[in-house]
């Protein structure tokens, strides 16, 4: 049955309608609702994660570094003590992808871990020194240090011991006579900012040490914040998402608020009767849905219909009361009335 439209106050706008598609209707209003309130829940939590992982990983510098040491030596001379003609040297790139290594302001310690072999030359050798230089882009140093290293004391008793126990590994090569030695170079390098690190010399000074490998690690110090995001990853990320989830959850809330408040107060001032009755009338569905025919496809364009209707019928309505008041509107009145008698 087709709506039949009266001229009454709003819920009144129909006097007879059919109601056999209001649950459905209903359903359908809760689905679209909980639909929507769903997306902005879960866009505002994406926002939430991007806007902390962007700031996670351009607050944290990398953590640790590490890179192989080759040295190079000259052997072009005559010495009968030694093979070497002069100490080991490496050129350690501190670039990498045109990226400096170390983030400035943040403090690093650097150590170089050497494997020798537990050879008699290298116990021989006693202490040695191991200098390091750190250079800017100029070619201007910034930083140097010495520190001084030897091999572990092991007894000749000791020695037998461990080649009688370990002798199996020994010849299998599961194991080797050799020892790890870590130096620290630096315990706590901050890179300079006005001439950051791009190169670091290390120099062992001594022509007769064996080495079997070194490697160059840079671990960062972290302290306050990033010692909090570094060593606690779980507990700041949910922290650090809830706190922008709720950020934004006020921020989009107040921003929509403000447009209710804006459009409620002053719904003459807005361009467009359309747009302010969709803003309007979008916030009571439920009782827009109760005046909508059955053979309505589209539920808001009903309501915008029904509320269309009403505006014309009180428009008409204040036209007439308004003719009612003057006297040119009761003459016409009386002569609109002798006319139907």
């Amino acid at each position: 049955m087709e709506a039949q439209f009266v001229h009454l106050k709003w819920p009144l706008l129909v006097t007879e309608i059919g109601f056999s598609g209001f649950t459905a209707l209903s359903a359908i209003n809760r689905f679209i609702q909980g639909f929507l309130v769903f997306s902005f829940v879960l866009l505002v939590l994406w926002i939430a994660t991007f806007l902390y992982g962007s700031f996670y990983y351009s607050y944290m510098p990398k953590a640790s570094f590490s890179t192989p040491v080759n040295y190079y030596y000259r052997t072009d001379c005559e010495s009968p003590t030694s093979f070497l003609c002069s100490y080991p040297l490496a050129n350690i790139s501190l670039m990498r992808n045109k990226k400096h290594v170390l983030t400035l302001g943040q403090p690093y310690r650097i150590s170089l871990h050497l494997e020798m072999p537990d050879s008699p030359v290298n116990r021989e050798i006693g202490m040695f020194m191991i200098r390091t230089t750190c250079f800017s882009r100029e070619s201007r140093p910034v930083a140097n240090s010495a520190r001084s290293s030897i091999l572990r004391y092991h007894s000749e008793l000791l020695r037998t011991l461990g080649t009688l126990l370990f002798l199996p590994a020994y010849l299998s090569g599961a194991a080797e006579q050799k020892q790890v030695l870590e130096v620290e170079l630096f315990s706590d390098y901050t890179d300079d900012p006005y001439s950051p690190s791009d190169t670091a010399i290390i120099e062992i000074l001594s022509s007769k040490v064996q080495i079997y490998s070194s490697h160059l690690y840079i671990h960062a110090h972290f302290t306050g914040l990033r010692y909090l995001l570094f060593n606690f990853p779980a507990f700041s990320a949910m922290v650090g998402i809830s706190s922008n989830f709720v950020f934004l959850s006020i921020l989009f809330l107040l921003g929509y608020v403000r447009q209710i408040l804006r459009f409620n107060r002053k719904p003459e001032q807005v361009r467009g009767e359309t747009y302010w009755l969709w803003i309007d009338y979008s916030l009571h569905l439920p009782r827009c849905c109760e005046c909508v025919p059955v053979h309505c496809r589209s539920l808001f364009c009903c309501c915008l219909q029904i509320r269309a209707h009403v505006l014309r019928s009180e428009r008409e309505q204040n036209q007439q009361d308004n003719e009612r008041n003057t006297p040119e509107g009761n003459e016409k009145l009386n002569v609109t009335q002798g006319i139907h008698m």
